[in-house]
């Protein structure tokens, strides 16, 4: 039986791949092209849109591991309607659903809490990874060639909100771990805690490069036009409403309840450790 993972020539997905086959484990890299090579991974072409070639992908599966693309949040619907129902027609043995840091609340709706609330009635043992803001938002350009070259770290929060920051590869241990304890179930919060602020972020990064960097708060209609070029107008402006919504709260920080530091014996990476991990 092999693990299925998503994303997996992607930021997301392919820290799971590694870590999964550095274990031994066999691993389907599902991807968009059939002709895409994947380290210790067997390739399967099976896009989000075709709930078919989905079901084919998962039959079988010891687990999956899933997260929505960055889309429209149309797309990202239709996508979640053919996850679920793959699982509910292939029942693979575990899946693990990273949320990528958008809300499961169905008070609040959207994609990802459709897939979350999907999986809890499909009657398919499944996890759901939880984290708030990951740290590699902070490789896009428009942050680090301000790091580099002013000394300033912009982003689309106040400089007094705190985050519980995690990591692509702090995700990957999680999901490995989900993936062997099946007693866990529901959501799992992944993420630093305490939880950090900008200016923490800042000094971790003026460490890092030997210099003194300052936290910037930018407006998520700022942030919105920095990252349109890479990710799209319909996906930015999305983010940029999520960040525009999360203006109004008091934190992003994760529970220590139901963290992945108290249920699985997991802890995240400091901003410092994955630093020194990605070797930027």
């Amino acid at each position: 039986m092999t693990y299925v993972i998503h994303g997996a020539t992607g930021a997301q997905g392919a820290p799971v791949v590694a870590a999964l086959a550095a274990a031994g484990k066999p691993v389907t890299a599902v991807t968009r092209n059939a002709h895409a090579v994947v380290d210790g991974a067997r390739v399967v072409a099976a896009p989000y849109s075709s709930a078919v070639d989905l079901t084919d992908a998962y039959r079988g599966a010891a687990g999956v591991f899933v997260h929505l693309p960055v889309a429209s949040e149309e797309d990202r619907q239709i996508f979640a309607g053919n996850i679920l129902a793959a699982v509910r027609a292939a029942r693979p043995a575990r899946v693990v659903f990273s949320t990528s840091g958008f809300p499961i609340d169905p008070a609040v709706g959207g994609a990802a809490s459709t897939l979350a609330a999907g999986l809890a009635d499909s009657g398919v043992s499944h996890a759901v990874i939880a984290p708030e803001l990951y740290l590699e938002n902070l490789l896009m350009p428009y942050v680090m060639d301000s790091v580099r070259e002013r000394g300033v770290l912009p982003y689309a929060i106040r400089a007094d909100f705190p985050v519980s920051w995690a990591s692509h590869l702090d995700i990957a241990d999680v999901a490995v771990a989900l993936f062997e304890r099946t007693d866990v179930t529901g959501a799992v919060s992944v993420g630093q805690y305490p939880a950090i602020t900008g200016p923490d972020l800042a000094e971790v990064f003026g460490t890092w490069l030997g210099r003194d960097v300052v936290f910037e708060p930018i407006t998520p209609e700022e942030m919105r036009t920095s990252i349109a070029p890479l990710i799209g107008e319909a996906a930015a402006a999305d983010i940029a409403g999520a960040y525009q919504a999360m203006s109004t709260m008091p934190d992003r920080s994760i529970a220590p309840e139901t963290s992945a530091q108290k249920l699985l014996g997991v802890t995240p990476r400091t901003t410092s450790q994955w630093l020194a991990d990605i070797g930027v």
